[in-house]
């Protein structure tokens, strides 16, 4: 039993781990994006991914807490985050904005089709404010792939 009364799941606890893993792959990946992004549009992106990357850090924060909440250790090494990861790390061939807003949708809508099978799998054994927790994270990610998206068009 934790400290704040909640009987935690393995399998929460492990999917969380998992999610922490993907949010600060991708954390870094927007970093990346926002380092090394070229272009006519550079002023605006630079300060798009900025933007992304600052609400990653504050989810990768959430993320660790929440796990801690659950008397479950946080995982905070990079070897560790790159086994767990469901998301993929690749060396993008071009630096313009394009190439990384599509890189970066594809891991955003990787992560919310992740959650929303978790959801549904770990059902029965989310605690509320675990659930919560979740869902508000697939409400950002569906907001920020919805940005993403936004400029592709």
């Amino acid at each position: 039993m934790s400290t704040i009364g909640i009987k935690p799941d393995p399998q929460v606890t492990k999917f969380l781990t998992i999610l922490l893993a993907d949010e600060f792959v991708l954390y870094m990946k927007t970093r990346n994006a926002h380092w090394n992004v070229e272009g006519p549009d550079f002023g605006t992106m630079h300060i798009f991914f900025e933007t992304q990357y600052n609400e990653l850090a504050t989810i990768v924060d959430e993320t660790a807490e929440r796990l801690r909440k659950l008397d479950h250790y946080a995982t905070a090494s990079l070897t560790e985050y790159l086994k767990l990861t469901h998301l993929t790390e690749h060396k993008l061939e071009k630096t313009d904005s394009m190439t990384f807003i599509k890189a970066l949708l594809e891991d955003h809508e990787s992560i919310i089709i992740h959650i929303r099978e978790q959801l549904k799998k770990l059902e029965d054994s989310l605690d509320k404010g675990t659930e919560d927790f979740i869902t508000g994270l697939l409400e950002q990610h569906e907001k920020t792939a919805w940005m993403l998206r936004a400029h592709l068009k």
